[in-house]
């Protein structure tokens, strides 16, 4: 009895303490996401809301603002006295006592709870209206498909984009006025460099040691400790090497060799353990024979360009890659996939053009990305590429980022060359 009774006052201490988190939280100033979604119909829809993304890009953040105003339930699973003493008929009576009569239970960093799937399940059959945010891609491969198929709305939420950081400095980026050009650039080439965490934005003094110390958090937490890694040098190894070569093609086999790790296999393992908690992103090559495809080198890019400056061994600037990394997850943003309808390409005279978007079984697009056009070698060989892979993927929408430059370069197959900002 004395047992019981302690459990029930820890758990309501407990969820009493997270509750004050809430409300802090809930309470601050934050800068606007820019969502394809529209809260209202997602709240009234009785589906689970799945807010899915890397650590710390504004998931919480944004579950509590869609929920602002409503009388919603809380619950922290980074919270290892939660976890430690976890007993789910206890758990629900004691939210019943602590929030009465709420309407929606939010549920942050769920993936840490084990068999949170079918805990989930659960209250979802029971009526229970879920926001659910996690920094694990497993949750919609494997849990979330098996047990709760079809129950779900994905809410994909990356760090800030380059728009929404110009919007929180009052510039609309699709429309930059004649006097804001020159902040806007500045912004830019800070975003390209810095990227854009939320907690780094406005405080760029801290980005290199705080995004040092994340980039360590999410290979502990998300990838080591969850998949019992022993060899972490191996891990963290490896990390370190995609992040010092983003955007560079690889194969496990040379990383094997390269790296000194046990096998190919091993090797494998853990890119898709990197990849679980949004950190890293594998683009394979294009090819309409998937078996082909799969033997290809694949390019490995970073969730944002703030970890490279901040734990890559790199000895330049590196802006060119730095931009190519910062179309990629654009396109994400835009919502295309790697491997399904994002890919790079790479023509019969070895020829490579950055990214190939594809909807249904048509190629869409090819863009390529360049820093820079000044040189004129540097324009021939992008301009060239693109003409080649098109012409081959029967594609005639080609097109080069770059950072300021705008353009339409002319020919048999026009160029249209824009800036980042436009993108």
């Amino acid at each position: 009895m004395y047992l019981c009774s302690r459990s029930i006052i820890i758990m309501k201490s407990t969820i009493l303490m997270q509750r004050a988190e809430r409300d802090r939280i809930a309470a601050r100033p934050y800068i606007d996401r820019k969502t394809n979604y529209r809260t209202t119909e997602m709240l009234e829809s009785p589906l689970i809301k799945l807010i899915t993304g890397p650590r710390r890009a504004g998931k919480s953040v944004y579950a509590m603002l869609m929920l602002k105003g409503c009388n919603f339930a809380y619950l922290n699973f980074d919270d290892k006295q939660l976890l430690d003493r976890w007993d789910d008929e206890l758990v629900e009576r004691t939210l019943d006592e602590v929030y009465p009569g709420y309407e929606y239970l939010m549920l942050d960093e769920v993936q840490n709870l084990p068999g949170w799937d079918l805990w989930v399940s659960k209250l979802y059959r029971n009526g229970k209206n879920l926001v659910i945010t996690g920094s694990n891609a497993n949750m919609l491969s494997s849990e979330m498909a098996t047990v709760l198929t079809g129950r779900y709305l994905q809410i994909e939420m990356l760090p800030f984009s380059l728009a929404e950081v110009m919007a929180a400095e009052g510039i609309d980026i699709a429309d930059i006025k004649a006097e804001q050009q020159t902040r806007a650039s500045l912004i830019a080439d800070d975003y390209l460099r810095n990227g854009g965490f939320p907690e780094t934005v406005l405080a760029r003094g801290i980005t290199g040691n705080y995004l040092a110390t994340l980039f360590d958090s999410i290979l502990l937490k998300d990838v080591a400790q969850r998949h019992h890694v022993r060899k972490t040098t191996d891990l963290y190894g490896l990390a370190t090497y995609l992040l010092s070569n983003f955007c560079n093609p690889f194969s496990a086999n040379d990383l094997a060799e390269e790296l000194n790790i046990a096998s190919v296999t091993t090797t494998k393992k853990y890119c898709d353990y990197l990849n679980e908690p949004f950190l890293f992103f594998f683009l394979p090559r294009f090819n309409n024979k998937l078996k082909l495809m799969a033997k290809a080198d694949r390019k490995a890019y970073v969730v944002d360009n703030g970890f490279v400056q901040s734990s890559a061994f790199n000895l330049s600037d590196n802006l060119g890659r730095l931009l190519e990394n910062q179309v990629f997850v654009e396109l994400l943003r835009k919502g295309y996939e790697p491997g399904k309808t994002l890919f790079y390409y790479r023509s019969r005279n070895n020829r490579e053009v950055d990214f190939v978007t594809r909807r249904g079984t048509k190629v869409e697009r090819l863009i390529q990305v360049s820093y820079s056009l000044d040189s004129a070698k540097t324009r021939k060989r992008e301009a060239s590429a693109l003409v080649e892979c098109g012409e081959e993927l029967k594609c005639d929408d080609l097109c080069i980022v770059t950072f300021s430059e705008k353009e339409k370069i002319d020919g048999a197959s026009p160029i249209s060359v824009i800036p980042i900002t436009e993108f």
